[in-house]
């Protein structure tokens, strides 16, 4: 069980001098460095992406299980909690900006973009060019000049709708295991944590095939024209999401395997859970605009 009666806890507490965080930017800076160097074609860039990413996983790692450590050890009390929820709460806001930009590009392309470049003037220039969005006339790839080859549009049957069904059970899966652990019933809680980890293993592999179905059976590429980018771009960093929060309630599985958590004091849990069901609300976003409209 959570050891938290290791004496009095404190009102706040301030941890000492740490390397975690210079460590962390210098691995991030390998990372950078070596992606930057390797798109521009210098082939020592990938081995520095590698060796940063390495690195930075490396220091998260013991990052992590010092506050663990400091968790379990009954270091963080009322305020400490009050913090976590604060901080989780800001960090999902900015990733809700993020998402909201590249949700308004989609929507700018459509609703603005593609009627301006259909007006007279254009038409004048580009008689040919069709301005409706693909998936709204089928053929329709907006490339009179021929830069962009045919394609087909993604439609929600079946694999969107099959990931669809899996988000929202593995919401269903993961609400279950909350109230199992207020509970105390952790067995349960244990089970339903694993099938919510592989639902969102099984989405990442649908996701994996519908990528490899647009690629090479209906030719649908990230750089099919505005369609295509805001696609992969809307999907893949859902995508991976998904993925992140996938190892988060991974680490929390096997957290609760180990005793960590209790009904009383599970703030780990919640923030993971938090993180997923944001996922979840995303996705039913997309799913609704990117493959039905």
């Amino acid at each position: 069980m959570s050891s938290t009666a290791h004496g009095a806890t404190p009102y706040y507490f301030v941890p000492g001098p740490s390397r975690h965080p210079a460590m962390a930017a210098l691995g991030l800076f390998f990372v950078i460095l070596g992606a930057a160097q390797w798109i521009n074609g210098a082939d020592w860039g990938k081995w520095s992406l590698a060796f940063g990413m390495l690195f930075w996983w490396g220091v998260l790692f013991q990052w992590f299980r010092d506050a663990i450590g400091e968790s379990e050890g009954g270091l963080y009390g009322h305020k400490i909690d009050l913090s976590f929820r604060w901080s989780m709460s800001w960090f999902i806001f900015s990733e809700v900006m993020f998402f909201g930009a590249f949700f308004t590009a989609l929507w700018w392309a459509r609703s603005h973009s593609v009627p301006a470049l259909g007006s007279l003037d254009n038409a004048l220039l580009w008689p040919d060019f069709k301005a409706v969005w693909p998936s709204l006339a089928a053929g329709v790839t907006a490339s009179p000049a021929g830069t962009i080859e045919p394609f087909t549009t993604m439609t929600p049957f079946w694999l969107p709708t099959i990931n669809t069904a899996l988000l929202l059970s593995s919401g269903v899966t993961l609400t279950i295991a909350h109230h199992a652990l207020i509970a105390g019933q952790r067995s349960k809680t244990i089970l339903f944590m694993w099938a919510t980890v592989i639902l969102g293993f099984v989405f990442l592999c649908v996701q994996g095939y519908e990528y490899f179905h647009a690629y090479s059976e209906l030719n649908l590429k990230l750089s099919s024209g505005v369609y295509g980018s805001t696609f992969f771009l809307l999907t893949g960093f859902h995508g991976f999401h998904v993925f992140v929060g996938m190892l988060m309630l991974l680490f929390i599985t096997l957290r609760l395997m180990k005793g960590h958590f209790t009904p009383e004091k599970h703030f780990g849990f919640e923030g993971a859970a938090w993180y997923w069901h944001f996922v979840d609300v995303v996705w039913l976003g997309l799913y609704v605009v990117v493959y039905w409209m």
